[in-house]
């Protein structure tokens, strides 16, 4: 697969080891931040890379060693923020991110450096989270007078369940890479300078696993931990 700009060069696809699809966030002038084209780009082609593609992990990263520094809210007036924050979790906000579960093969985020706000719903939509020892990870919207949508706060509660949630809306700190190891945020630190290779290998070590298995035992773990599930495990899954 060849590097492809997508979102006017604000996303880029591109293929690091066999059967292993990268998209990395790349606009270093707002550090990475997500808009409108990065979103509807996201959702348009990660259905992609289960048509045709012989894809079978999804790395999603940010250059310039930072993941992303959020929403991009600088074209928001300060007396329409509150309206318009409102559309943040409608389309197209809520279309990428829900691409991002729906994939059907393991998806891996490699967080570097700023990974907040939307950033940081972005990374715990992905099955995987790497981060590298300088990260930070953080949810602003107790600073910024906001109430985030329940679908974004469901996806914590499933990562890091009510308490550490709370945590982190309510006291709109953010953590280290290493207390967000400690708290279930991410799966790994990793030194800086190893980040990217230790991502790359982990997605080419999952993709080169049985593609039915792959999908099959995400389906089944992301069932089991469905609300009112739970009780299944008890007895197997066929």
């Amino acid at each position: 697969m060849n590097a492809r700009d997508l979102a006017a060069g604000k996303l880029v696809l591109d293929e690091p080891a066999d059967a292993v699809a990268r998209l990395t966030l790349s606009n270093p002038e707002r550090r990475n931040a997500i808009d409108h084209d990065v979103l509807d780009a996201l959702a348009e082609v990660l259905p992609e890379l289960d048509r045709g593609i012989e894809v079978r992990c999804v790395i999603l990263t940010g250059a310039g060693g930072v993941f992303s520094a959020g929403y991009d809210i600088a074209d928001i007036r300060e007396e329409s923020f509150e309206r318009d924050a409102e559309a943040l979790v409608a389309h197209p906000y809520h279309a990428a991110m829900e691409a991002v579960s729906a994939h059907p093969y393991p998806v891996l985020a490699a967080l570097a450096g700023p990974c907040v706000g939307g950033g940081l719903e972005l990374a715990v939509r992905c099955d995987l989270r790497l981060a590298g020892e300088g990260a930070r990870l953080g949810m602003p919207p107790a600073k910024l007078g906001l109430i985030y949508g329940h679908t974004g706060l469901a996806r914590f509660i499933d990562v890091i369940g009510v308490a550490r949630t709370k945590e982190l809306f309510l006291t709109g700190s953010e953590l280290s890479a290493s207390r967000a190891e400690a708290i279930g945020l991410v799966n790994e630190v990793v030194p800086d300078a190893e980040l990217e290779a230790e991502a790359v290998g982990m997605a080419a070590e999952i993709a080169s696993n049985a593609p039915l298995a792959a999908r099959g035992n995400k389906r089944a773990i992301e069932t089991l931990a469905a609300p009112g599930n739970r009780g299944m495990a008890a007895g197997g899954v066929p």
